[in-house]
């Protein structure tokens, strides 16, 4: 016995262990979830629907739904009704979350994947319970909310440095990086908005999502891996890697969707300003296609290297653009110099991108304008470039009748 759990301590496992190690524990949470279906129904019948006030109080989700999360609180009544009754403080229960997190980290570093998936579901649920378990003693306040919510991103942090200590040597690690950004990007324009008095909507990958999408892909992951990678030590584990391919795109979403309605819900521009910053926006995405037909032309045709192409490029669709600029830039000379700056930052991100090995300058040229243009053009197009945009200005030029024929 002895030999077999060093055996599933370690790793050395055959092919039905890995997968048995894997898919056992989903098997007791599906019949432990499944089987309060019926007594969950018995009680709406008797008691009417269900409600639950702390979770409905955090608005719905796409991936949970809110039927899901409040029957997910019933299941979990029992549990914390326990821990509030044992006298154990929320602050222990948030620790333990921690501590499970961390073990979660150690184990996905060396490949134990399911080991390392589990793991870290159970400090999800922690984290479920010890804010519940604040609310219902009374002990909620500012204090136990900062240590909640510090030690959160701690969990997430470390189990993101497990995947990406393990994954060092591949292409998968972009995607743990992206995650880790886009993870804590989610939860800081949210904090941000809230200390500004803004309230931000919840957005697709909130931090439940981000548990169950991230730990059950990593946890299944080993017995997908048993079936394809049968032989390998140290399998890709392509479950979670669509995971986590997921988590990189779906959190940079997330974040990107709250940091626009918090610049909405702070923006005080006048629509003049709004409307002119909307023009130009569409003649700098026209300019663009020009921008890169130009640069392709002059990299595969001219034979000029891409980083000289790209500035190139940029004088021309900048030309482009003032065709659906002028109309309302006050002054000319600030969108030369905005554009002059631009082409020079496009032109030193592609040389800076394609010193990356076996990167297509077609990648670096989208992802250097992508870049520059959020980074650069689109906030000088508002605050520099339509600066002195007077309140009614450009309807009155635009009212302004022309010269006499």
């Amino acid at each position: 016995m002895m030999e077999t759990f060093g055996q599933w301590l370690h790793g050395d496992l055959g092919t039905a262990a890995r997968i048995g190690t894997a898919l056992a524990p989903a098997a007791l949470f599906l019949l432990w979830f499944f089987g309060g279906l019926v007594p969950y129904a018995l009680h709406q019948r008797r008691h009417g629907r269900h409600h639950d006030a702390d979770l409905e109080s955090r608005g719905d989700s796409v991936l949970l739904g809110m039927r899901l999360r409040v029957y997910f609180g019933w299941l979990m009544r029992p549990v914390w009704s326990v821990l509030q009754r044992s006298g154990l403080p929320a602050s222990a229960i948030t620790a333990g979350s921690l501590l499970f997190s961390l073990a979660a980290a150690v184990a996905l570093a060396s490949g134990r994947f399911a080991l390392g998936g589990w793991l870290y579901i159970l400090a999800g649920i922690g984290d479920f319970l010890d804010g519940r378990v604040a609310r219902a003693r009374g002990e909620a306040g500012p204090r136990g909310a900062a240590l909640d919510s510090i030690l959160d991103r701690y969990s997430d942090t470390v189990v993101l440095v497990g995947l990406a200590w393990y994954y060092r040597g591949s292409w998968v690690l972009v995607a743990v990086l992206a995650t880790l950004v886009g993870s804590m990007l989610v939860s800081y324009v949210r904090a941000r908005g809230e200390g500004l008095g803004i309230k931000i909507r919840s957005g697709l990958m909130q931090r439940p999502e981000r548990i169950f999408v991230l730990g059950s892909t990593v946890a299944l992951s080993p017995a997908l891996a048993a079936v394809l990678e049968p032989t390998d030590p140290t399998p890709i584990h392509w479950l979670a890697v669509a995971g986590l391919t997921f988590l990189a795109v779906t959190t940079q979403i997330t974040a990107m969707r709250r940091f626009f309605d918090l610049l909405h819900a702070l923006d005080t521009t006048h629509p003049a300003r709004r409307s002119a910053v909307l023009h130009a926006g569409v003649a700098s995405l026209v300019a663009t296609a020009v921008d890169f037909l130009v640069v392709w032309l002059l990299v595969t045709r001219g034979a000029l290297p891409p980083w000289l192409a790209t500035a190139v490029g940029c004088a021309a669709g900048a030309a482009l653009a003032w065709v659906g600029t002028r109309r309302d830039a006050p002054t000319p000379w600030r969108f030369v110099l905005l554009n002059i700056v631009g082409a020079l930052l496009n032109a030193g991100g592609v040389a800076v991108v394609m010193l990356l090995p076996d990167v297509d300058w077609r990648v670096a040229w989208l992802a250097t304008r992508v870049v520059v243009f959020g980074a650069w053009n689109l906030p000088l197009h508002r605050e520099y470039l339509f600066g002195d945009l007077e309140p009614g200005a450009r309807d009155a030029r635009v009212a302004a009748p022309g010269p006499s024929r």
